[in-house]
């Protein structure tokens, strides 16, 4: 019992190390990317407008500054994923065997990979197109006068779900080949899968059905490649 005890505190000291040197780690690049964050803002405004002639507009004396120090959180925390991903594997790689070991890595590399991907994918196409359908509505009587604050928190969060709707090949894949649900099961559902993309996208997306479209084709997509390769 007190071996079981000791284990355990073990665990939870190690645990503990872990948290401390990605907080530290966090806080530490923070400063740096409070200065680079203005940089990273007037990119991200820039492929978002592209030649759309759109000023942005600010209503409060801080909000711009509010959202630099947002994206500064967003670099602060890209930047450091790696080293806290790493801090993590090595609290967890130990109790894994050597085939788990070689298949998580696997997936957390694709992961990483599928995320920047979505990212890309919603910074380049999505969010002009975005910028563009609201810039469609425009007549003689209907001048566009956008907030700074709605457009970049727009792209921040349309950027993260991109990011994250994106696994959905990783998801489908490691379902399948660690069993908890058969391929033939799986592919006899395609029509079901891919009502739920389409709620999930209306959920997680603006109320338009441009950025719902954009959101679901693209990772229905992604789900039958996850599909074809769990076939493999």
């Amino acid at each position: 019992m007190q071996e079981k005890e000791q284990t355990l505190i073990e665990h939870l000291e190690a645990l503990r190390q872990v948290l401390i040197k990605s907080l530290l780690a966090l806080a530490l690049c923070l400063v740096p990317m409070l200065f680079v964050s203005p940089y990273a803002m007037d990119a991200l405004i820039k492929i978002m407008v592209g030649k759309n002639e759109v000023t942005l507009n600010f209503f409060t004396p801080m909000e711009v500054f509010i959202l630099q120090i947002k994206m500064a959180l967003l670099l602060d925390f890209l930047v450091c994923f790696p080293y806290i991903a790493r801090q993590f594997w090595s609290f967890i790689l130990p109790a894994l065997y050597d085939n788990e070991r070689h298949f998580i890595k696997s997936l957390v590399l694709s992961s990483s990979l599928l995320f920047v991907v979505g990212v890309l994918f919603c910074l380049f196409l999505i969010l002009p197109l975005v910028l563009r359908f609201g810039l469609s509505f425009t007549d003689d009587y209907i001048k566009p006068m956008f907030g700074i604050g709605n457009v970049v928190s727009l792209a921040l969060m349309l950027s993260f779900v991109f990011g994250v709707m994106f696994q959905f090949p990783l998801v489908t894949y490691s379902l399948i080949k660690v069993g908890v649900i058969s391929y033939e099961a799986i592919k006899a559902k395609r029509a079901y899968v891919f009502v739920g993309i389409l709620i999930l996208s209306g959920i997680l997306t603006p109320p338009d059905i441009l950025s719902q479209l954009m959101l679901t084709l693209p990772t229905y997509g992604l789900f039958e490649a996850g599909l074809l390769m769990a076939k493999k």
